[in-house]
């Protein structure tokens, strides 16, 4: 089963994505760049998807501060909001290989999610 790391500061956000793939993906939630930063040190995550909109760190910088200590996981960047030029950018620099516009549509999320893991598989 692929595991899927999903980063957001919303509550709400993280219990939807959990409620409507539980049962497709083995689903770790985190609330901030630092709960995630623990999954990844305890868990083998297949696809991470963070929200680019965060108190903290925005999902970009969140990204791009574990490319090194984790290359593996395809990375993938959820937002409404997004700066055109940063999501380019880290597009092209490899830091994401997906931007997802919210609110997502569960089989475009789902068939996204697949075609990543076969990716790296």
């Amino acid at each position: 089963m692929i595991n899927v790391l999903y980063v957001d500061d919303e509550l709400h956000n993280l219990n939807a994505f959990k409620a409507n793939f539980r049962r497709l993906f083995n689903v770790y939630t985190a609330e901030s760049a630092i709960e995630a930063r623990k999954v990844l040190d305890g868990e083998s995550i297949d696809i991470i998807i963070s929200d680019h909109l965060m108190p903290v760190t925005t999902g970009i910088d969140f990204l791009k501060s574990i490319v090194r200590d984790f290359p593996r996981p395809v990375r993938m960047l959820l937002t409404g909001y997004a700066d055109a030029n940063a999501v380019s950018d880290a597009l092209n620099e490899g830091l994401i290989t997906k931007c997802i516009a919210k609110p997502w549509v569960l089989n475009d999320l789902q068939n996204e999610i697949e075609i990543a893991y076969d990716s790296i598989k």
